[in-house]
């Protein structure tokens, strides 16, 4: 069997060329799953509607004469905020998560990022986020940025989310907070027609979240989260889903009839209310997996259709 063995250190020709890469390789290739890791603690499919909710609502504060760079330097501080409120979840989560199939890749429980330096970088971010907000746009933006951020980590993530099933009902503000900053950097105040924004995602969050929390139970529960499906059971959570989807559709279709938003908002608002409504009560008579991810992604697509045509109604209207 030796005879057949190539030899290990050479040939007849000179020395076996090296398989493993060179070290600038192998460095670069570390520093890019790296840069990845730290980008997903940022939790950037989040941000994404967050941004949008934020970027819609600037445009219904101030439909004319919005600048650019204030529209990306709100961006920008949005995303520091959200991303360090996500990175330090990250770290506070790290143990739950490691147990729950949804989110045992992730980079601080797989050992891709040290968990003191998750903390770190989402610390970093938070402060970053309001110096820059506050240098850039207004104190105003900025302090709504950190009061999302804070109510996040402390009033949700440590306080609330392992104590009671209402968690994501009040815990909700943090993530409705998007729509103030943006309406604050646009106007440098806050006005009736913002708070309803605010309302609007408030409202929202809980069927949102019910519904994806009926696909990963499983997991909830062997973490121990008084999450609703858990705590209640799911033919409760279906229940709930359709109260808080009916009161979503009343909130958003009342300032229209107080005349804060347009007709053109309105008719949408209402169209894709009845679709969110009927999928929800369809969940709730025909209760399955395929439902409530059906509900769940039609609640995404939801809420930024929403935001769309609130800016697209005042734009018209200015």
């Amino acid at each position: 069997m030796e005879a057949l063995s190539a030899p290990r250190h050479g040939t007849l020709d000179g020395p076996l060329p090296s398989t493993a890469p060179p070290e600038s390789v192998a460095g670069a290739s570390r520093g890019a799953v790296l840069f990845r890791a730290y980008i997903a603690l940022t939790k950037p499919r989040i941000i994404s509607l967050l941004l949008w909710t934020t970027v819609m609502a600037m445009a219904v504060a101030k439909p004319r004469g919005l600048a650019l760079d204030t529209v990306l330097l709100t961006m920008l501080g949005g995303y520091l905020a959200a991303g360090g409120a996500g990175a330090i979840n990250h770290y506070i989560d790290r143990e739950r998560d490691a147990r729950m199939n949804r989110t045992k890749g992730r980079p601080i429980v797989d050992g891709t990022i040290a968990p003191l330096h998750g903390l770190i970088f989402g610390i970093v971010l938070g402060v970053g986020a309001f110096f820059q907000l506050w240098a850039t746009i207004n104190l105003l933006s900025a302090a709504l940025a950190m009061l999302g951020l804070l109510g996040y980590v402390f009033m949700y993530t440590i306080w609330l989310k392992p104590r009671t099933p209402q968690n994501i009902v009040i815990g909700g503000a943090a993530g409705a907070m998007p729509p103030l900053v943006g309406w604050a950097a646009a106007t440098g105040s806050i006005s009736a027609e913002a708070l309803w924004t605010f309302g609007f995602v408030f409202m929202w969050t809980p069927p949102h979240f019910w519904a994806l929390s009926l696909l990963i139970a499983d997991d909830y529960a062997r973490t121990g989260v008084p999450m609703l499906p858990v705590v209640r059971g799911e033919r409760t959570t279906r229940r709930s889903i359709v109260a808080y989807t009916l009161a979503l559709v009343a909130v958003t279709l009342i300032p229209v009839a107080l005349g804060s938003f347009g007709p053109l908002y309105g008719v949408i608002a209402a169209a894709c209310g009845a679709g969110f409504l009927g999928l929800a009560i369809n969940l709730a008579r025909h209760p399955s997996k395929p439902a409530a991810l059906r509900t769940y992604l039609f609640s995404l697509s939801y809420l930024a259709i929403l935001f769309a045509a609130l800016a697209l109604d005042a734009v018209l209207a200015a």
